[in-house]
């Protein structure tokens, strides 16, 4: 008997059906959830997903910092008026030479001089020792060492850019050779508010002393990096949400109707000669051109760069 009351008491216990308690549950389920939240924060509503796709690009954007990037090699300044000029226009150095029992003329005197003010090292050099130095080159008795440039990785120049909470306006060189351009694109970025240059790290200048008196001392302000690959790093801008746009002769599209130049962008410039090269041109996300009412065929890359950064500058005012 005890066990037949168990098994009716497991199957009373199974049965569907009201359960004890059940209008408690009933009225909780007829009171209100609250206020109505706003459309952007409600699963599955067009704002809902604005708001989402905005947070999503604005996280994609930001790439994390890199630090660090590579280093050049040092250089020799050889000659009076080459060394005096260096000295004069700011480059960095850590040493200069002078050869023993040198005629010392208004040159030589304005170099030590310039040398003493910025607490550089001056050595004195037999001249067999500085003719060994310079591979025989005619020194006239004045050798300036000048370290190696310390270059940004090419994503610094983004992170840094966005950690100020603006949009990077970055230049990159493709096939650009000439020191002299590199430093009048550096002058440029500098003048214009922009946040870097780009060079890649073969077949083209870099930031040798020539580049650093052509920047007019901005290059002590204005970052370069160095690209191992160029299209690489390009790629890595527009997968943290800038927008590449190359500098063409034959551009789909001219200056004055781009309208992504107040935004996080990436101005390629190709060498004068050749333009663009083919894998960076395919990689730009548009490309532009110049308009030359005067009939030039190209502009140089220190001219092109600075026209578009002052187009840049004018729509970001």
């Amino acid at each position: 008997m005890a066990g037949n009351s168990q098994r009716r008491n497991r199957r009373t216990s199974n049965k569907k059906g009201m359960q004890v308690g059940s209008g408690g549950q009933r009225r909780r389920g007829l009171e209100g959830k609250g206020p109505t939240p706003p459309a952007s924060a409600r699963k599955g509503h067009v704002k809902n997903r604005l708001a989402n796709a905005k947070a999503k690009q604005a996280a994609n954007r930001r790439p994390a910092p890199r630090r660090g990037g590579a280093k050049g090699t040092s250089e020799l300044v050889v000659g009076r008026n080459p060394v005096f000029e260096a000295l004069r226009d700011g480059v960095p150095a850590t040493t200069l030479y002078v050869q023993q029992f040198i005629e010392n003329d208004e040159r030589v005197r304005e170099a030590l001089q310039l040398a003493a003010d910025r607490g550089i090292n001056l050595m004195e050099a037999p001249r067999p020792e500085l003719d060994r130095m310079t591979n025989g080159l005619n020194h006239q008795g004045l050798v300036l060492q000048v370290p190696p440039y310390e270059y940004a990785h090419p994503e610094d120049l983004a992170a840094a850019a966005f950690d100020d909470g603006e949009d990077p306006l970055i230049v990159a060189l493709d096939g650009v050779t000439d020191p002299r351009n590199l430093g009048a694109v550096v002058r440029s970025v500098a003048a214009f508010g922009g946040h870097g240059v780009v060079v890649p790290e073969r077949r083209a200048a870099g930031m040798t002393a020539g580049a650093w008196k052509t920047s007019a001392g901005t290059a002590a302000r204005t970052p370069v990096a160095r690209a191992t690959n160029l299209t690489r790093a390009l790629e890595g801008y527009q997968k943290a949400g800038m927008t590449v746009v190359g500098l063409a002769a034959d551009g789909e599209m001219e200056l004055q109707d781009l309208e992504v130049l107040d935004g996080p962008v990436v101005i390629v410039v190709g060498s004068e000669g050749k333009g663009l090269s083919r894998l960076v041109g395919e990689t730009c996300d548009v490309r532009v051109r110049i308009p030359m009412p005067g009939g030039a065929e190209s502009l140089n890359a220190g001219v092109a760069a600075g026209v578009v950064l002052w187009e840049a500058a004018r729509r970001r005012a």
